[in-house]
């Protein structure tokens, strides 16, 4: 998914936008010290989003930029 934003740079600041919103306020605070989203929650969210195991598809990657290209336009 990294590889497939870093191929837009226009939608770089959004790519950060987005991730900051995703990490929990103070995450220096507890382990592992450092800034990513909350496990069970991202479970939570991967679960609802593909079902099953949560597993996202191979193509991951356009659903990554088209989510970007949205949240970039609201």
């Amino acid at each position: 998914m990294v590889a497939a934003v870093a191929r837009h740079p226009v939608l770089w600041p959004t790519a950060i936008r987005a991730y900051r919103s995703l990490v929990p306020d103070r995450w220096w605070a507890r382990r592992p010290f450092l800034p990513v989203p909350d496990r069970d929650w991202m479970t939570f969210r991967l679960v609802t989003a593909y079902g099953g195991d949560g597993s996202p598809p191979a193509s991951s990657g356009a659903e990554v930029l088209t989510w970007l290209r949205w949240l970039r336009q609201a």
